[in-house]
């Protein structure tokens, strides 16, 4: 029997809490003659919820692919359930957006090229001209340069969005993009754009954070992975990171921390959602870590 898990497939759901649903979907897959690799489980008691994520492997003459998804249909039907079926090996198209600070996206290039981050790129998308990132390789992955205004933002929207359609992209990442995205185009994007901020949320609003914790003398400095909703920086929290500081530290070296930061939560973040370990909790996540 293999147990290659580059063969296998990864299923998440989530649904109403009631007795039976992991024996239940350990059977169906049972009876398709899968084996189970990893499973993981989480019971929200507070809103009643479970969820749910299992890696399996097809064995010889088990049910395909598509008869699989139709026996988790039918089971969906019945328990008021969500779920999401795919490969293991399919990977995800991934737009990255960026302004001029260009560190989380060189990061994020850097771990996909040496396989740490399996996705295929769809774009890079700035605001501001390829010269900007000049520290960075793109290689040859398309480049777009939108520019936005106050009265060019709705338009340039609007071309992103069919930017997104026409590369059949599945997640959008704002490594750096410092743009604030309409309620409109955020909710189009549900589930699907991760942003990373640069503190714990709520923290510190508006221009030069890391000054802002200087002069209050903050003892942590910390980033923030989420999902963008229309409520600004209020979205799901998908990773969080801290690092301690002390008074010696400068503004500089906030900054600098600050970066380290926000690179490692951001890509931890990105391969939760690549992996299929984030599933949705209202206002909130449930994350399989590895």
């Amino acid at each position: 029997m293999t147990t290659d898990v580059a063969s296998s497939m990864v299923l998440t759901l989530s649904c109403p809490d009631q007795p039976g649903i992991v024996s239940t979907v350990s059977g169906l897959l049972y009876n398709a003659r899968c084996n189970i690799l990893d499973a993981q489980q989480f019971d929200d008691t507070e809103t009643g919820r479970f969820f749910m994520r299992v890696v399996f492997l097809r064995l010889e003459q088990a049910k395909s692919e598509e008869e699989i998804v139709s026996a988790m249909g039918e089971l969906a039907s019945r328990l008021g359930m969500k779920f999401v079926l795919r490969p293991n090996s399919a990977v995800k198209r991934v737009m990255l957006l960026v302004s001029k600070f260009e560190h989380c996206l060189t990061d994020l290039l850097y771990r996909w090229r040496i396989g740490e981050l399996p996705m295929e790129i769809t774009a890079v998308v700035s605001n501001h001209g390829r010269e900007h990132l000049a520290f960075t390789d793109l290689g040859e992955l398309p480049f777009h340069h939108l520019p936005i205004t106050k009265e060019s933002k709705a338009e340039q929207e609007a071309r992103l969005w069919n930017l997104v359609k026409e590369t059949k992209t599945d997640l959008i990442v704002l490594a750096r993009y410092m743009q604030i995205l309409s309620s409109d185009f955020s909710s189009k994007l549900s589930g699907r754009c991760i942003n990373i901020h640069h503190s714990f949320l709520p923290g510190f609003k508006g221009a030069k954070p890391y000054h802002q914790a200087h002069e209050r003398g903050v003892k942590v400095i910390g980033a923030t992975a989420h999902y963008v909703t229309s409520d600004l920086d209020e979205g799901p929290i998908i990773e969080q990171d801290i690092e301690r500081i002390s008074h010696r530290d400068t503004p500089d070296d906030l900054v600098r921390k600050g970066r380290d930061i926000e690179r490692r939560v951001l890509a931890r973040a990105v391969h939760y959602h690549l992996d299929d370990r984030v599933v949705l909790n209202g206002k909130k996540t449930v994350v399989f870590t590895d």
